[in-house]
């Protein structure tokens, strides 16, 4: 087991928490104003912080000592696939039983866990894998951040999100796949029954997907906003997978939660999506990985070719989306280049224009709401869970630091702490 991960793992089947803890640091970012506060003392009693000066604590209280650590909201990926790995090429994913992606799975969400995400939204699943690996975690089974799983990505009849790698003869239609208002809200519901709390669908093309275009519109508004509309009335959230510009467009008119990658949005679409309150999840980082690392893992060239096209001309609409006052959250999609880089996109969002801060609130203020779960995630306040992370330096002067999580609290409990040696002592 490496260094310390498991440290808050308490009876396998019970995911209970300690009854109280109190966690001190030399410093605390406080996400809302933009303050580093320094010595917080925050009280924690069954997983949710009680107070961040101390008041409250119980004097039977655990504590944890972060000394000369800076404390974070713990982070939050509104753009993961747990269940894919970029480094297990095309014809070799066919070689493994189909229970194999669970356990990869299982490693990813600790990956990601330890790099301080403890919150991913999980955007499509093949086999209601992210349902399972929720339930595990869940329950204290296995490590892992709290999952917000979407099920099935819904799609159109060889769209991005159906399955177009097979020949004729052995064709199988992704589960998620319908066409038109109507099929499209039973699925939505055939995908609440089965777990998803937020609902994914794939308004144009995409880029590792074969027979599609990344600009091409692949549903119409009218169906979107029938996905849009049926989730809203059973309380789910939902992200709509949007390259191309009238896709974009079309999705943030039907009342899509988020736009995922929003490549080719224009100044139109721009607009729109500050006047409705929408937000964009551009995963502006992974594209370092596919060009430099793709070809040896079996990317195909129209594959790369797509990226390429896409590549610049996203992190350019990403300056100009953030300059416009568009709401954005950190969405890595990662299972595109290896879990444990996502935090490498912090940097990137900063070259393009975001501060440091801007760039944290993506990944806690801004996702927890796009989430509506503002209540219990995204700060380091009373009510919320005890989620945080701790870095060494001043990720407000430089966000690399969140490449180098020293700690990460789950719950009240360590889940990760890199100081410690090899033995977990």
């Amino acid at each position: 087991m490496k260094a310390g991960l498991f440290l808050g793992l308490l009876a396998l089947g019970s995911p209970a928490f300690p009854e109280s803890v109190i966690i001190t640091a030399d410093r605390m970012v406080d996400v809302v104003s933009g303050r580093m506060v320094a010595k917080p003392v925050i009280v924690v009693v069954d997983g949710r912080i009680v107070s961040v000066d101390g008041s409250g604590a119980p004097a039977d209280a655990k504590r944890i000592d972060l000394a000369g650590l800076t404390l974070l909201p713990g982070l939050i990926d509104m753009h993961t696939h747990l269940t894919s790995d970029p480094r297990i090429g095309r014809i070799d994913r066919f070689l493994k039983t189909d229970g194999y992606w669970t356990l990869v799975g299982a490693a990813n969400a600790e990956a990601m866990l330890r790099v301080g995400f403890t919150t991913v939204r999980n955007l499509g699943s093949g086999r209601l894998d992210d349902v399972a690996l929720k339930q595990a975690i869940d329950d204290g089974r296995i490590p892992g951040p709290r999952i917000v799983p979407a099920t099935h990505a819904l799609g159109a009849t060889g769209g991005h999100c159906d399955n177009n790698w097979l020949p004729p003869s052995l064709a199988q239609k992704a589960a998620g796949v319908a066409d038109g208002p109507e099929a499209l809200r039973a699925k939505v519901r055939e995908a609440r029954k089965f777990g998803a709390e937020v609902i994914k669908t794939c308004a144009t093309g995409g880029v590792f997907s074969r027979n599609t275009e990344v600009g091409q519109q692949q549903q119409r508004e009218e169906e979107l906003r029938a996905i849009a509309e049926e989730a809203r009335m059973w309380g789910l959230t939902t992200a709509a997978h949007a390259h191309g510009t009238e896709g974009i467009k079309a999705a943030i008119r039907a009342g899509i939660t988020t736009i995922e990658h929003a490549s080719l949005i224009d100044d139109e679409g721009i607009r729109l999506a500050k006047e409705r309150g929408t937000f964009l999840s551009m995963d502006i980082y992974n594209t370092e990985f596919t060009q430099a690392e793709g070809r040896k893992y079996g990317v195909l060239e129209d594959n790369l070719r797509k990226d390429r096209e896409v590549a610049e001309a996203q992190r350019i609409n990403f300056r100009k989306a953030h300059e416009a006052g568009v709401k954005m959250v950190f969405g890595s999609d990662a299972g595109v280049m290896p879990h444990d880089q996502a935090p490498r996109q912090f940097a990137v969002m900063v070259r393009y224009g975001m501060t440091p801060l801007e760039a944290i609130r993506a990944a806690t203020l801004n996702a927890a709401e796009a989430l509506a779960k503002s209540a219990d995630l995204g700060r380091i306040a009373p009510g919320r869970f005890a989620d945080m992370v701790a870095v060494r330096g001043d990720p407000l002067a430089d966000v690399t630091e969140l490449e180098r999580v020293a700690v990460v609290i789950k719950g009240g409990v360590v889940v990760a702490d890199v100081r410690l040696d090899v033995t977990g002592r």
